[in-house]
């Protein structure tokens, strides 16, 4: 996720429901999540337009992505090299870059925004952007914990407004939550369904509530993990061991939390211990602050609950 984004400016019913088809994608934010949500739609034939603040977050996105896609060549064209070049150049074609938010909109289907997850910041790139783009635009969020419908309220556009929400690495993350406020079309919910399934990914239909479905049973899970080391009940160690032999979880909380980031599970607990301070699943966990007051942010800077390499 990049930094806060400066603005350049000058019911589901039936298969029946019309639905709008989505060529033109402009995704706004180049970090991680933005830069994986543009190279599937871009190898999936959409055209691509990626938005950053500057020319080298948006270079550095670009070569991440060009990387990234050799490793698919490797596994899908290992025996035909010369259609995996090919695939690589068509899908860097359909991709391309801009520093104005603004510009960008102005031929697009669907505007996806994966920035920093500040509700404030979200707004007033919506609200520029809702000037720019054409009134048939749909609007998308991939926030992971702000409520669709307070992002929604800053443009004009709230029948066309709803949530995508991918997981980390997208790339290699079968899921899409496509998310509707109650103002969403079902038009736009059917073009929101059907471009996930185009981008190959397997979508799950979600409210608007909090955490929306894997994160609202996640969080509270890997926070009961915290604490019960709090209460001194068990260790990382031996919560972990026994999530992953016990339950066949693949990683466990701890080792979740680390590299899902210790600082981002502290900003979600913030917002929904303020939102809903009597419900005891969101209740603030001492050891999280503590660790990301101490700079312990997990995987990203080499320490968490556990120490890694950087």
């Amino acid at each position: 996720m990049s930094q806060p984004f400066r603005i350049i400016s000058r019911s589901f019913s039936s298969s029946a429901v019309r639905q709008s088809v989505i060529k033109n994608v402009t995704i706004i934010g180049g970090g991680l999540m933005g830069a994986g949500i543009a190279q599937v739609a871009a190898s999936t034939g959409h055209n691509v337009v990626m938005v950053d603040q500057n020319d080298e977050i948006l270079s550095k996105s670009k070569a991440n992505i060009a990387k990234s896609l050799q490793r698919v060549v490797k596994k899908k064209f290992a025996e035909k090299p010369q259609e995996g070049e090919a695939f690589v150049s068509d899908v860097l074609n359909r991709l391309q870059t801009n520093t104005d938010a603004v510009d960008s909109v102005k031929n697009t289907d669907l505007v996806i925004e994966a920035i920093v997850e500040n509700l404030d910041v979200k707004k007033q790139l919506f609200a520029a952007l809702d000037k720019a783009a054409p009134q048939s635009a749909i609007f998308a969020s991939n926030t992971s914990s702000i409520p669709i419908k307070e992002i929604a309220v800053s443009t004009s556009r709230l029948d066309r407004f709803g949530g995508l929400h991918y997981f980390n690495p997208v790339p290699m993350m079968k899921l899409v939550e496509v998310i509707r406020i109650p103002e969403t079309s079902d038009e736009t919910f059917n073009s929101l369904l059907s471009f996930g399934k185009a981008m190959g990914k397997v979508t799950v239909n979600c409210k608007d509530t909090p955490g929306f479905i894997v994160n609202r049973l996640l969080v509270p899970y890997m926070m009961e993990a915290v604490r019960m080391v709090e209460r001194g009940e068990a260790t990382p160690q031996d919560i972990d061991t026994a999530m992953k032999l016990g339950a066949g979880y693949p990683m466990g909380p701890f080792e979740l939390t680390d590299y899902v980031g210790l600082d981002t599970c502290k900003f979600i607990m913030d917002g929904w211990s303020q939102k809903f301070p009597d419900n005891p699943l969101f209740a603030q966990s001492p050891l999280l602050n503590k660790y990301v007051a101490e700079g312990k942010l997990g995987n990203k800077v080499g320490e968490g609950f556990y120490k890694t390499k950087k």
